[in-house]
């Protein structure tokens, strides 16, 4: 590390991701400290004059961003840092703002050519009227992370009503072709694929990687590198490489993906989203990832904060 400096980390915020936000944080705060930046943490709360006030007056060199989802993964934050003048870590404006949009994310996808699940954004209410896609098929909130509001409607099921009446997620969703098979996840640095991490929820009624199986203990068991085809595993790692570049993302990001080996055709491999803010407590994917690949969790914190950029 060549200098130290102050860091402000933001954390909390109030997305359904607020948790996950403060325990990241608290994590990072630390193992700066470790390394001898003087480290303040803030939870970004509603109030934007005292968020702007506090920041002001703490006069950090670099905001370690780790809020997660709304407000603080979506651009919103990232345009406010870029007016104040203050670098920050992770992706700018743009990218946030793209990869938090499912639809438009989607689109960047499509346009680089990567491969994607069949899928269409419907009006909410349409859901209660038939199923706009051949069962199973999933349901997603567009400016959701961490799964929140995903279903999976099954041929049978009699769930559709149940969305319907429960989305608190605006006027419109994204549904996709369900696939089956594995769930596996790359994390990216710069131009760097770390590895491939293969994720099984393990606690009872996850039929996917869903919140509870990301966030509680117990709820998943991570592989890495993921015992796969090779030439899959290094399809997926160039693939992340890409979807990071289409988005235009900066830092680091992690690329969700599902990969159907479920039958006897060839492995098929889906692009399912850009985490442009990943978790950062030391046993998330990412932290795990570099861990496996030598950089241990201070130095990817540090690695982060010597990223540090406005964006405008």
């Amino acid at each position: 590390m060549s200098t130290t400096k102050r860091i402000t980390v933001l954390m909390g915020g109030i997305s359904s991701e607020r948790t996950v936000s403060l325990s990241s944080g608290q994590g990072v705060a630390e193992a700066l400290r470790s390394l001898g930046h003087t480290v303040h943490t803030l939870d970004a709360g509603a109030d934007l004059g005292t968020l702007v006030a506090e920041l002001d007056a703490q006069k950090p060199d670099v905001v370690f961003n780790a809020l997660h989802g709304r407000f603080g993964e979506d651009g919103c934050i990232q345009g406010i840092l870029d007016w104040m003048g203050i670098p920050y870590t992770h992706s700018g404006v743009r990218a946030s703002a793209t990869a938090m949009d499912k639809a438009a994310a989607r689109s960047a996808f499509l346009s680089a050519g990567l491969p994607v699940a069949k899928g269409r954004v419907i009006d909410i209410a349409e859901l209660k009227a038939g199923d706009p896609l051949p069962a199973p098929y999933v349901v997603k909130p567009i400016c959701e992370g961490s799964s929140v509001g995903v279903s999976i409607v099954r041929p049978g099921a009699n769930v559709r009503e149940r969305i319907v009446q429960d989305w608190t997620f605006g006027p419109q969703a994204l549904v996709e072709e369900f696939i089956p098979g594995r769930e596996i996840t790359v994390g990216v640095m710069g131009d760097r694929a770390l590895t491939v991490t293969d994720i099984t929820p393990t606690g009872q009624g996850h039929d996917f990687y869903d919140y509870d199986a990301k966030y509680n203990a117990g709820g998943s068991r991570h592989v890495l590198p993921a015992q796969i085809d090779p030439t899959i595993a290094q399809q997926a790692l160039d693939v992340a490489v890409a979807a990071h570049r289409a988005l235009g993302c900066s830092g680091a990001s992690r690329s969700d993906f599902r990969l159907d080996d479920t039958g006897s055709a060839a492995p098929r491999l889906i692009l399912l989203e850009v985490n442009t803010q990943p978790g950062m407590t030391a046993t998330s994917l990412l932290p795990e990832q570099a861990a496996y690949c030598g950089i241990s969790y201070p130095e990817l914190c540090n690695w982060l904060v010597e990223q540090a950029a406005c964006r405008q």
